[in-house]
């Protein structure tokens, strides 16, 4: 985690000055992660709302996958410090900001389930195991992701491909049954 005077610095203060602000260091850091959070939400639900009502639910599904991603890498460190951080914060604060995740995770949830009513996905595959390991995917970039790896454009058109491929319903096929898993 930061250190206080890092923090000060960077919001041109001295690091007692934060303490006018914030009653402890944990409070600072619960409100840099539910601002990261808070963001990102509202950066997806910014960019599917622009879209045209009758846009299909997968088509809005990689616009999320790709306002997502750029909330997490071009919109603050506020919302790369939410996805590090959560997890080694203290049992109430995490349930504190789990007001906002579960809020952000309907979001996930409504589109997901939206595309699935509306036939657009696979009918194999479990939406909230789905949602979970896109959104997880996702979150997990800030850990490996460099602009100098691969530029910020491909990774989110990778990201949106296999999206949409993976989740994307198959045509169907004459005289045969769906798939099983792959057999060696």
């Amino acid at each position: 985690m930061a250190r206080l005077g890092d923090i000060a610095a960077e919001a041109g203060v001295r690091a007692p000055a934060i303490y006018y602000y914030y009653a402890s260091r944990e409070e600072l850091i619960e409100d840099v992660v539910r601002l990261g959070q808070v963001g990102t939400e509202q950066r997806v639900t910014s960019a599917i709302e622009d879209l045209a009502p009758e846009t299909p639910a997968l088509d809005k599904i990689c616009v999320a996958v790709e306002a997502h991603l750029r909330a997490l890498h071009e919109l603050s460190d506020y919302t790369t410090a939410a996805v590090r951080n959560i997890g080694q914060m203290p049992e109430d604060m995490r349930d504190r900001l789990r007001v906002d995740q579960r809020r952000y995770g309907r979001v996930w949830k409504r589109l997901f389930e939206q595309a699935r009513e509306n036939g657009e996905l696979r009918a194999d595959i479990d939406l909230r195991a789905a949602q979970l390991l896109v959104i997880g995917a996702l979150n997990w970039t800030p850990e490996w992701w460099t602009d100098s790896s691969v530029p910020l454009d491909t990774l989110v058109s990778a990201a949106c491909k296999l999206t949409r491929q993976g989740l994307a319903a198959l045509p169907a096929r004459s005289g045969s049954s769906p798939a099983g898993p792959a057999r060696d």
